[in-house]
């Protein structure tokens, strides 16, 4: 093989590497312990017993879907704030738009931990943010914000929002505002503009933001832990119980296979669907 086909190789070689050694192996032996029987009295021993991952599935399906629909809504949410922000950001907002990257940035200087702490501050019951909604009438005299759906579901939506923000950002920052003209003049609307040229080519964007923002959504223990109650637990939460308190590895394995393949479907699913609408704007812009 020639120097120069060799090239690629050489340039896959670091992260395949990595990935080797950080994923691929750490999974294996997942594996092995994910099929396993015993305690950590008695030992464990491998019997090969693929009824850990029914029993993981069953025993806590309530777990299962409390984290997709938490994570679906945050993502959701993540959304709807993050695209009219990205598209401002990238059109409208003229000398101000590295000081408004900056601001979007700003919350990774910060430790995930400390950031929901910070939430769980705010969101206490003697808090004056609790005593304005109070006074307004969005929560009832005698309410709570802490330790609620709603208080889970805003923590995963603030802590992933940079990164349904960025990819957005990035997708219409490349776009060439010419066709945005263009479109203007075709269609004379600018909602019909926005729809027809704006967001399909903007589509690979949000895939990324979604899958970016929905996928450690799903999988998350910090918020559910810090601003929940034990009604609000997710899957990730389980996952830790098991492993940290009961010593149950064998189920804990069991449960991040099966996380794993459950948000590989629901991926496939949403590229399928959405892939589509991203090619769809890639064809609209080269025509």
């Amino acid at each position: 093989m020639s120097g120069r086909r060799r090239i690629p190789y050489l340039l896959l070689a670091p992260g395949l590497l990595w990935l080797t050694i950080f994923f691929v192996v750490p999974l294996f032996f997942m594996g092995i312990i994910a099929l396993e029987e015993g305690s950590l009295e008695e030992g464990f021993t491998l019997t090969w017993r693929w009824a850990n991952f029914t029993d993981s599935l069953t025993r806590f399906d309530a777990q299962f879907i409390r984290s997709f629909v938490y994570a679906g809504i945050a993502t959701a949410l993540c959304l709807v704030i993050a695209y009219p922000l990205a598209y401002a950001i990238a059109f409208k907002s003229g000398r101000w738009k590295n000081a408004l990257l900056l601001a979007v940035i700003a919350p990774f200087f910060t430790t995930y931990l400390i950031r929901t702490l910070a939430w769980q501050t705010i969101l206490t019951d003697d808090s004056p943010i609790v005593d304005a909604l109070k006074f307004i009438g969005a929560v009832p005299d005698g309410g709570r914000v802490l330790d609620t759906t709603g208080s889970v579901i805003a923590g995963l939506t603030y802590n992933f929002l940079p990164f349904m923000i960025l990819p957005i950002y990035a997708s219409l920052e490349q776009m060439d505002q010419r066709l945005i003209e263009a479109g203007r003049d075709l269609y004379s609307s600018a909602r019909t503009t926005f729809l027809r040229v704006t967001l399909p080519i903007s589509m690979p964007g949000v895939i990324a933001g979604t899958l970016l923002t929905f996928i450690p959504a799903v999988g998350d223990y910090i918020n559910a832990d810090l601003l929940g109650s034990s009604n609000q637990g997710m899957i990730g939460n389980v996952v830790q119980s098991q492993y940290l308190e009961t010593n149950d590895y064998q189920i804990a394995a069991a449960l991040s296979f099966v996380l794993m393949a459950l948000i590989l479907i629901v991926v496939a699913v949403y590229i399928k669907f959405a892939g589509s609408e991203a090619l769809m704007g890639q064809d609209e812009e080269r025509s």
